[in-house]
C-alpha cells in the first residue's frame, strides 16, 4: 500500500508499527466481546499450525459461544492453568467448568480453586468430568 504511493518502508518499520498497534487493537476488540455464560465446557485438541503441532485449548458456554482459546506447545498443568487464568481474567469466574479426564486440566483447576479458597462443592469452578 505504501509502495503504491511511492513511499518506501522497511520491513522492520512495519514490524515496529505492528508491535505498537496490535495490543491496542486487541484491547479494543476484546472490550466489545459478547458476554458468555457462567457454565463452560472446556477441551483441548492437537492441531498443526505452520507445520508445527500445537495444543488448542478452547471453551464454550451453554449457548455455544466461544469463551476463549489459547495455543500452546505443551499439554501440561502450566498450559491449562495459563488458559484458565486468561479466560477468567477476560470473562469472569464461571460457576462450573466441564472438562474431559485430562489430569492437567484437573490439576490446574484444583490449583486455582485452592489459591482462591474455593474448596466447597458450591464454589465457582466446580469441576465435573464428561
Amino acid at each position: 500500500m505504501m509502495a503504491e504511493r511511492g513511499i518506501s518502508v522497511d520491513h522492520s518499520t512495519v514490524h515496529r508499527w505492528a508491535i505498537k498497534v496490535l495490543p491496542v487493537l486487541e484491547k479494543t476488540f476484546r472490550r466489545h466481546k459478547k458476554a458468555v455464560g457462567r457454565s463452560w465446557r472446556m477441551d483441548e485438541t492437537y492441531i498443526k499450525v505452520r507445520g508445527q503441532w500445537k495444543y488448542l485449548y478452547r471453551a464454550v458456554d451453554k449457548e455455544g459461544n466461544t469463551v476463549d482459546f489459547l495455543l500452546r506447545a505443551h499439554r501440561d498443568k502450566a498450559a491449562a492453568r495459563r488458559y484458565f487464568e486468561k479466560s477468567i481474567e477476560q470473562n469472569g469466574e464461571p460457576e462450573t467448568v466441564t472438562i474431559d479426564k485430562s489430569g492437567a486440566n484437573l490439576a490446574a483447576l484444583d490449583a486455582l480453586n485452592a489459591e482462591r479458597g474455593n474448596t466447597d462443592k458450591d464454589s465457582p469452578e466446580q469441576v465435573s468430568e464428561q
